[in-house]
């Protein structure tokens, strides 16, 4: 079963937890789209910290950086 929220957050720094409806277990999912099913909330948030280790999340889009003017130098 998968459970698909109508609205959520994103970006490098949210990490999601859901309860499985007909179940005792727990979804977690990192940034990178990495999924871990526990049995309680302790595993799988020790899971979803230590998961990111490692790996970076992806560029959300190749725009230029906004440059500062008038700063002045």
């Amino acid at each position: 079963m998968t459970i698909e929220p109508t609205r959520m957050l994103t970006g490098p720094g949210v990490l999601r937890v859901v309860w499985l409806p007909g179940s005792d277990q727990l979804q977690g999912t990192c940034h990178c789209g990495a999924v871990h099913v526990a049995d309680g909330p302790v595993e799988v948030w020790d899971w979803l910290l230590a998961h990111p280790v490692g790996h970076e999340p992806q560029p959300a889009a190749t725009q230029d950086q906004p440059v500062l003017v008038g700063a002045g130098v």
